[in-house]
C-alpha cells in the first residue's frame, strides 16, 4: 500500500527534554526517527531523560524488527519470500506474520474490496510528482488491477502458510504496518511499566498515560484547507489515532485532484475526501478503517465505521466540508 499523507499531529502541551518541571518527579523525552519508510516521533515519559531514551531505543528495535519481517520492499524478509514464490508454493512465516496476514485478510473481506492487502501488485501508473498532465489509458487502469485480489490468498492456520495462488500477486503491509508497530511499541512499553508516552508513525499514532506534568496528550487534526489552523484538538490519555489523506500526495489533472489512495477494484484513485481521521482502541484497526473510508466515500465510509462502536471517524470533503460520525 502506497505511503499515506501525514495529516495528523503530536500538539504536546509540554515539553520537557532532560530535566523534570518544577514539582514533578517526571520528564518527557521525544525523538525522530525513520522507520518503515516514515518518521516516527516517539514521546515517553519516565523518571530521568537516561531511562526514557533507552526506552525509546527499545521502541525503535521493536519497530525494526516488524520492519524487518513484513516489508515488502526488503528481499530477506518473510513477505518478500512469499510474494516470490506467488503461484509456486505456499511459504511458511512466523505466526505473528501470518495473524497479521490474516487479519489484514478479514479487513479485505469486510469492505468487500475497497481495502484489500493484496493491492501491492498493482502496477504504478499514477505519478505524484507533478508530472501526470493527462489520465492514464483506461485499459492501462484496468490491467493494472489484474494481479490484484484477496480472495487468492490461501492460508494454511495449522502450517502457518501463506501461499499467494496467482502468480504476480503480492501483499503489502503499507496501510496498517505503521499502525501495527505503533500498537506493540505500546504494549511492550506498558508491560515495561512506562508510564505514558506516545509513538506516533506520521499521523498513525498509540497513546497511553499522561505528560510529565500529568496532563493529557494534546493530539492535533491539521485543516488542510487552512493553513497552521485544527478541525480539532483532542486531549486523551489511552488511545489511537490514523489519518489518511489527499492533500500532500496527490495527481492534479484538468484541475481535479487524485489520491495517491488507489481504490483496488477499479484502479482508479479516491476522490471526494482530502482528509480522514479515526479514532479507537487500536492504531491498526483505526489504519484500515482510514484506509477504507477514503475509498468508500463519505457516506459508505461513514456506514463502516459505524458497524464498530468503539471508533469514531472525522473527514473533511474536497470541499471543505467537515463530517463526523455520531460522539466525535
Amino acid at each position: 500500500m502506497l505511503i499515506r499523507s501525514l495529516v495528523a499531529w503530536l500538539a504536546m502541551l509540554a515539553f520537557v527534554a532532560g530535566c523534570a518541571l518544577p514539582g514533578h518527579a517526571q520528564v518527557t523525552v521525544k525523538r525522530r526517527v525513520t522507520l518503515m519508510g516514515s518518521l516516527f516521533d516517539i514521546s515517553i515519559t519516565a523518571r530521568d531523560s537516561a531511562g526514557a531514551h533507552a526506552e525509546i531505543d527499545r521502541a525503535v528495535e521493536e519497530i525494526t524488527r516488524i520492519e524487518n519481517l513484513i516489508s515488502e520492499w526488503r528481499p530477506e524478509t518473510q513477505i518478500s519470500e512469499v510474494n516470490r514464490n506467488a503461484g509456486i508454493r505456499p511459504v511458511t512465516v512466523d505466526r505473528e506474520v501470518f495473524e497479521l496476514t490474516r487479519r489484514a485478510v478479514q479487513y479485505s473481506n469486510m469492505t468487500g474490496g475497497a481495502f484489500d492487502v493484496s493491492i501491492a501488485a498493482m502496477d504504478k501508473l499514477w505519478r505524484y510528482d507533478g508530472s501526470m498532465t493527462e489520465m492514464p489509458d483506461p485499459e492501462a487502469i484496468r490491467k493494472s488491477i489484474e494481479n490484484v485480489g484477496f480472495r487468492h490468498i490461501v492460508l494454511d492456520s495449522l502450517h502457518s502458510t501463506i501461499y499467494l495462488s496467482r502468480p504476480g500477486m503480492k501483499i503489502g503491509f503499507g496501510s496498517i504496518g505503521k499502525g501495527y508497530a505503533a500498537d506493540r511499541c505500546r504494549e511492550l512499553l506498558q508491560a515495561r511499566g512506562v508510564p505514558g508516552g506516545i509513538v506516533n508513525a506520521s499521523g498513525d499514532l498509540a497513546a497511553w498515560g499522561e505528560q510529565a506534568d500529568g496532563k493529557p496528550w494534546a493530539i492535533g487534526i491539521n485543516n488542510p484547507f487552512k493553513t497552521r489552523k485544527m478541525v480539532k484538538v483532542f486531549k486523551i490519555r489511552t488511545g489511537s489515532f490514523a489519518t489518511s489523506g489527499s492533500y500532500e500526495k496527490y495527481a492534479e489533472i484538468d484541475g481535479k485532484r487524485f489520491s495517491h489512495i488507489i481504490n483496488p477494484q477499479t484502479g482508479y484513485p479516491s476522490t471526494g475526501i482530502t482528509s480522514v481521521t479515526i479514532s479507537g482502541p487500536s492504531t491498526e484497526f483505526a489504519n484500515f478503517l482510514s484506509t477504507s473510508v477514503m475509498v468508500l466515500g463519505v457516506p459508505n465510509g461513514l456506514d463502516l465505521v459505524k458497524r464498530f462502536p468503539g471508533y469514531q471517524c472525522l473527514l473533511l470533503t474536497d470541499h471543505a466540508r467537515i463530517v463526523r460520525s455520531r460522539g466525535k
